[in-house]
């Protein structure tokens, strides 16, 4: 059976537009089903600015219906999973905030890691967002237990949203080895324990921010990546900032 979204059998009035070349302005005709096309007056690759990847996220036959895709619309795809995965750890754990903020948090360092790295921003997002995700308390309150269901977790909600195979056994690996306190040879791995560390560590500094001395003298110890260790000093560079501004200007000198 044809995907409905690609069948011309489906296809309203909108399906066929035109937009303007980005080069040149000429317009441009677009099938919907397009995701480039040549502009005929300067032979520029326009876009298709109105691709709809809401089924290709997650089906397994993207590839073929869409066929080979440039790299921007690619990266549009990825960008469309992340967001799917972080939608489906704050429906999961609902109002449990602190979790959410956590994990959101780390993601944003995650993802700035990643790039900076060269990570897989499709395991290092998803393991972040999923790591600290539970679908049901264990009854058995041992650490073995509690890793075991964070695992079963990420898996369930990556499944359901019909990642691959090889993604998901890398992503359950993660979050793994983040519970048990072990380290993994891998890039990823290093990007998505330095994230959670950070963001732990913001949010101890909110608290105590005049332990900055001490987070300080950990960092090399703590984190594995040299962007990691680059935006903690930013962060205690912040902080020690406004340490100095809650002091005043006046508060060195003698009454």
């Amino acid at each position: 059976m044809k995907c409905p979204g690609q069948d011309t059998r489906y296809w309203k009035g909108d399906a066929i537009f035109e937009v303007p070349c980005p080069n040149c302005g000429h317009m441009v005709e677009f099938f919907k089903d397009e995701s480039t096309h040549k502009c005929k007056n300067c032979g520029a690759k326009v876009i298709n600015p109105k691709i709809d990847f809401g089924c290709a996220v997650h089906c397994k036959f993207a590839a073929q219906c869409l066929g080979e895709l440039p790299p921007e619309l690619l990266a549009q795809r990825e960008d469309l999973f992340k967001h799917r995965v972080a939608i489906e750890m704050k429906l999961t754990l609902k109002k449990d905030f602190k979790r959410v903020s956590h994990a959101t948090r780390s993601a944003r360092y995650a993802e700035k890691i990643a790039k900076a790295e060269a990570g897989s921003l499709a395991v290092v997002l998803s393991a972040t967002y999923l790591q600290d995700v539970v679908v049901r308390p264990p009854e058995d309150q041992s650490a073995e237990a509690r890793t075991e269901e964070k695992v079963a977790a990420a898996r369930t909600l990556l499944e359901k949203l019909g990642a691959r195979e090889d993604l998901i056994a890398e992503v359950c690996g993660i979050v793994e080895a983040i519970h048990d306190r072990k380290t993994i040879d891998s890039q990823n791995f290093r990007i998505v324990s330095d994230a959670i560390q950070i963001a732990s560590i913001q949010e101890a500094l909110k608290e105590a921010p005049e332990k900055v001395n001490e987070v300080e003298s950990r960092i090399n110890a703590a984190l594995m990546t040299e962007t990691g260790k680059a935006t903690v000093r930013q962060i205690l560079e912040g902080t020690r900032k406004d340490l100095q501004r809650e002091e005043g200007p006046f508060s060195g000198e003698n009454s």
